[in-house]
């Protein structure tokens, strides 16, 4: 089935799923054909608007009206199309040229976070994650289409680099020589204690960290560098690579479980957003993914987990001070944006991770009543005003929610 053809499939699909009333907007009109609208527009742009073929055979992937890309936006933007390889050589060939180019950044400078298209350093911003998604997208890949060919011996190299550093900031204080002028403490940060965590400048939302560890930055690497391990086990034959990669993995997770977990009145046991091995704890979300909310996302842990159960009811609450609520919508923001402003990431990422299919018709209800006529899901918006909103031009959340609608149809049908 052509890409095309794919598409029209999955919309179709859509149009027949069942009719959801905007909550909290004091209307009973019917959404489908505004979330369609929005469905269209994002899956048609993200692949044909901001995945550019260059000529050293690579994939540019811009941000959106940010002229750089990030590694992490980069592989989330793509990685919704991952379904359409097998059966479309122009989509496998524009994600084989996505990790190609993503393993030139690595090697390039593996503690800087976005590069431009003619492979300079845009920002210098060390952040875990974006260490960690470019193998987690060429996992997905692989997994999903059987095609070895995108492991090249240049991803290899970019593979090793990352353990290199990972390695180096786990033990942040001894190896690393980063520093970085928004910091604290002269440029190097807030002071930690070894934990088998790695340390982190900065949060995936490109603002500094209050406390190293960031905590669901460490929960993704530890899923990826499990899934790095069986790569460099089955693709690369590197049983060295391998045993490193799965023992960083089993470091990091018994550094979460001793060091990122606390009882918190009136909540439970719950994950905190960020520690730095001394006991002091950061009680929040932020909207970016690896997030607190999205946990069950990249697979850290199941949906039903208690744990998780206790941290998302703590996220999706005033406890949260990054969680809002206005008229048209009640959601998770980010301190990187103005204060009562709502990401859709994480409107996505909150019906991602539910169960509960009248959660995702409320959260859908948000998403739609958030579309000030251009049919674009924007960085935030302000929930009693949604024409109020940041950036005009953002590829992530409408990849995102391209993936959402995709899994809601498969669930219906």
């Amino acid at each position: 089935m052509s890409f095309a053809r794919a598409l029209v499939f999955v919309v179709v699909a859509a149009l027949v799923c069942t009719a959801i009333t905007a909550a909290r907007a004091g209307e009973t009109q019917l959404l489908t054909g505004k979330l369609q609208k929005i469905y269209l527009t994002a899956f048609d742009e993200a692949i044909n608007r901001h995945a550019i073929p260059q000529r050293d055979g690579t994939t540019y992937v811009s941000t959106g009206d940010i002229e750089a890309e990030w590694l992490r936006d980069a592989s989330a933007v793509m990685e919704p199309y991952i379904g359409q390889a097998a059966s479309d050589d122009r989509i496998a060939s524009a994600l084989r040229g996505v990790t190609e180019r993503e393993a030139t950044y690595l090697l390039l400078d593996p503690y800087a976070n976005a590069f431009s298209s003619d492979y300079k350093v845009v920002e210098r911003k060390f952040e875990v994650d974006s260490l960690l998604y470019p193998i987690w997208f060429a996992d997905k890949y692989w997994r999903a289409t059987g095609d070895r060919s995108i492991f090249t011996k240049h991803v290899n190299r970019a593979f090793e680099r990352v353990l290199a550093v990972l390695r180096d900031e786990q033990h942040h204080d001894k190896r690393s020589r980063y520093r970085h002028s928004d910091l604290a403490n002269g440029g190097k940060g807030s002071w930690v204690r070894y934990t088998g965590m790695i340390w982190t400048g900065f949060r995936p939302s490109d603002d500094p960290a209050r406390y190293q560890y960031n905590v669901p930055d460490n929960m993704f690497a530890v899923v990826v560098l499990q899934r790095l391990s069986a790569i460099e086990r089955s693709v690369y034959r590197n049983d060295r690579d391998a045993s490193n990669a799965w023992g960083l993995s089993v470091e990091i997770q018994s550094g979460i479980e001793q060091h990122a977990k606390a009882s918190v009145a009136g909540a439970g046991v719950v994950y905190a957003y960020e520690v730095d091995g001394y006991g002091h704890a950061n009680f929040m979300d932020d909207a970016n993914i690896p997030s607190l909310l999205s946990i069950p996302y990249f697979g850290y842990l199941s949906e039903n987990d208690p744990t998780y159960r206790a941290t998302r009811k703590l996220v999706l609450s005033d406890r949260n001070p990054y969680y809002y609520r206005g008229k048209f919508a009640s959601g998770v923001g980010s301190p990187h944006t103005p204060r009562g402003y709502i990401w859709p990431l994480s409107l996505i990422t909150q019906a991602l991770t539910s169960a509960d299919s009248s959660e995702v018709k409320r959260v859908l209800g948000y998403i739609a009543a958030s579309d000030v006529g251009d049919h674009r899901l924007h960085e935030s918006f302000d929930p009693n005003w949604p024409e109020r909103f940041t950036r005009d031009d953002f590829a992530w959340p409408n990849a995102l929610y391209g993936e959402l609608i995709l899994r809601e149809r498969a669930r219906t049908h």
